[in-house]
């Protein structure tokens, strides 16, 4: 099974993930597959609170890039990747990710997934042409992971919304 969650910052995304990976897991292991990179002294802070809220028996695999859908596919039981946007971002100024790559790898897999990915599409219109670039790229992925996730949650104020399928 895969469930997609999506939010903005600061929306409850990764905290709501862990609880559903926990609880997906049943008590077994669970990966935290973690695109992230301490770029800058807050990226680090950030990393350091996910790291610190995660529970002790859970193994982090660090995979960014083209990294990430081999990790995926060698993954075995419950995978938490958070987030898709800090793994769009390994792919420089095109963020020419390949959805197609990573959801196959997705699909592919032995065990539950849930993936975190930020909403960008809610938010100001990017001043810069990088900036729509990457909000266009990751609202294409979005779309690419929902399309076969079994299940998409919408995180708002740390509330979840489910977004049914038409």
């Amino acid at each position: 099974m895969i469930t997609l969650l999506l939010g903005g910052a600061r929306s409850g995304k990764s905290a709501i993930a862990e609880r559903l990976a926990t609880e997906g897991a049943g008590g077994g292991p669970v990966t935290y597959m973690a695109t992230g990179r301490a770029t800058d002294t807050d990226m680090a802070a950030r990393i350091a609170r996910h790291r610190e809220r995660r529970p002790t028996g859970w193994v982090t695999v660090e995979a960014s890039g083209r990294d990430l859908p081999p990790a995926l596919r060698s993954a075995t039981g419950m995978v938490l990747l958070d987030a898709l946007g800090t793994w769009l971002v390994a792919f420089e100024e095109d963020f020419a990710a390949d959805p197609k790559v990573l959801c196959d790898a997705l699909r592919d897999r032995d065990g539950d997934t849930v993936v975190v990915s930020e909403e960008v599409g809610l938010g100001v219109h990017p001043s810069t042409a990088a900036g729509r670039r990457f909000r266009d790229a990751l609202g294409e992925l979005n779309q690419a992971v929902a399309a076969i996730a079994d299940g998409v949650l919408l995180i708002v104020a740390g509330r979840v919304l489910s977004l049914e399928q038409r």
